[in-house]
């Protein structure tokens, strides 16, 4: 288990208010942030409140004092109410956390307090902690539709019945990016005005707060007044929520922000981010997993479907077994929350005396081989206390590859190559962290992609240096309607598309998959449909020869 910070804090004597203004300086998009700096934050005993998650030291802790590292994702709730079903599908892909978005009725129809009561049962259920949070404050002076923090703040006084004792499982998100870029320095006094409120009004949960310039602090604003922000708070149990999308497209400042509060005391975690490339740029997500691991700081991934922008739907129409590219980096990829999320010890897990390895699950067996997918099932390993989940490994010689997590002995592994070998083998895992030894390999090939009713032509219809127009013209040769697609080919010279109308693009290196728009998603039956795209290039601009619809293979026109 997590039981303290990967890093060395710095002497006390860093606290000199002229040296870290110097230290924490920071450049965004060419704009410097006030120098006002994160002074080294007094170590705080916990409150008469810390009756469950609470801080200490700069750290989120669970009430028997270990530490918890939120691994999870948004889920938007409040437009999607019915997708209950999509807690138990995040918690068997690994995620121990979760980010539900609520509405408090100022802007959209507000969750009552049966769906909140129920919400928080359910995260309960699926050993998920609950991160709840008002989205209707968002961009706050900026757009005229966003709501208050004072107007949040009711609301949750509102919720306190349901609240009140669910201090070990929730933490309170006050409001969601609750300042645009209007005049962003007026974020400070609502925040602790809101923070102060909730205390009077008795809650003893952690309080999360956002960022101003919608969430992402360009200005620097949370940063330069953190530490009176955190003052506010009488229990000290408050924790800074970042949201990282293009603004934070280098290494260095992402790097430079998160050290900014580690190295004051404070504590930080990344409430919202995202990783595809949108039309303001590129977020460097593989850093700031790579950070947020190094630095044992908590994540929270936007998000899990229903985005109007699918580009960051992690799974495609909710649909666990369909994860998009984005959501297989998430989920499965270097730091991704397979591979580091550790489950809340209230659940009844992470017992410290509990050395004993479950023995070695058996020999997995495929079936279902798909071009794109497997299923693999194996006998289940006992334990001595129980066992927690199981990880399915790729092995590739010396080298092993965490493709997929699950609570039972069965799983399906999705996002594989047609015509392509594998290895994979188990390990299983107790809710201490002991893990067993590797089962046997088990070795599957995936199908050919098979031969679908679509041809696809693709050509070039304008070239510059460093760029050019394409076109692709999808062509249904089948009799029935094609309903949703997904298309899906690779450039050979390391193209990048930059803008597409007609289809949404998701590029992970050279592989492209491309979701219709409303106007695109249905091609009739000896019908077409027409993309655009402008993208960068090389000297080279070979054309793709390969395209699929749906995982079908598609003639070349």
């Amino acid at each position: 288990m997590r039981t303290a910070r990967s890093t060395t804090r710095k002497d006390p004597l860093a606290r000199l208010l002229t040296g870290l203004a110097a230290l924490l300086g920071l450049v965004v998009l060419g704009v410097l942030c006030p120098t006002a700096a994160l002074a080294q934050a007094e170590p705080r005993a916990p409150g008469a409140r810390a009756t469950g998650l609470h801080i200490s030291d700069g750290r989120l802790l669970e009430g028997n004092g270990n530490d918890f590292v939120m691994r999870g994702v948004n889920h938007a709730h409040t437009w999607y109410p019915g997708q209950t079903q999509s807690l138990a599908d995040i918690k068997a892909l690994g995620a121990n956390s979760v980010r539900v978005v609520l509405s408090d009725g100022h802007r959209w129809t507000e969750n009552s307090p049966a769906d909140v009561a129920n919400v928080v049962a359910q995260c309960k259920a699926n050993r998920l902690i609950c991160v709840l949070e008002v989205h209707d404050t968002t961009g706050y002076g900026e757009d005229t539709a966003a709501g208050t923090l004072d107007h949040a703040a009711d609301y949750w006084i509102g919720l306190k019945d349901v609240l009140a004792g669910e201090e070990n499982y929730v933490i309170v998100n006050i409001g969601n990016e609750p300042w645009g870029n209007t005049n962003p320095a007026g974020w400070t006094d609502p925040t602790i005005a809101a923070i102060k409120k909730l205390r009077t009004a008795g809650f003893e949960h952690t309080i999360m707060v956002d960022a101003p310039n919608w969430g992402q602090d360009w200005q620097g604003v949370m940063r330069a007044n953190a530490q009176s922000v955190y003052d506010a708070d009488t229990t000290g149990n408050l924790i800074f929520s970042i949201h990282m999308y293009s603004v934070y497209d280098t290494a260095q400042e992402i790097t430079d922000y998160l050290n900014a509060f580690v190295d004051a005391g404070l504590p930080i975690l990344i409430g919202e981010f995202g990783g595809p490339a949108d039309q303001w740029g590129d977020p460097d997500e593989d850093t700031m997993m790579a950070t947020a691991e190094q630095l044992d700081l908590g994540y929270l991934a936007w998000s899990w479907s229903g985005n109007t922008d699918p580009i960051l739907d992690l799974s495609i129409g909710f649909d666990p077994d369909n994860l998009s590219s984005w959501g297989q980096r998430i989920f499965h990829g270097a730091n991704g929350i397979a591979q580091t999320a550790e489950e809340a010890t209230v659940f009844g897990g992470g017992n410290p005396g509990d050395t004993q390895a479950p023995t070695a699950p058996g020999t997995p067996t495929a079936s279902a081989v798909t071009a794109t997918s497997a299923a693999l099932s194996w006998t289940a390993s006992t334990d001595n206390v129980g066992i927690a989940g199981y990880d399915v490994v790729r092995v590739s010689g010396s080298t092993e590859t965490k493709v997929a997590a699950s609570a039972t002995n069965s799983v399906t592994v999705t996002g594989l190559t047609a015509d392509t070998a594998y290895t994979f083998a188990v390990y299983a895992r107790d809710a201490a962290g002991n893990r067993s030894a590797r089962s046997a390999t088990v070795n599957v090939t995936t199908a050919g992609a098979p031969a679908g009713t679509c041809s696809v032509a693709y050509r070039a219809t304008n070239e510059w240096s460093g760029g050019f127009q394409g076109e692709i013209v999808i062509r249904n040769t089948g009799t029935t309607a094609i309903s949703g697609w997904t298309l899906a080919f690779a450039f050979a010279n390391g193209q990048t598309i930059t803008n597409m109308w007609g289809g949404t693009p998701t590029q992970t290196g050279a592989t492209v998959s491309v979701a219709p728009a409303s106007y695109t998603s249905t091609i009739p039956a000896a019908g077409s449909v027409t993309l655009g795209f402008i993208a960068n290039k090389g000297a080279t601009n070979t054309a793709p020869t390969a395209f699929t619809l749906n995982g079908s293979a598609c003639t070349t026109a």
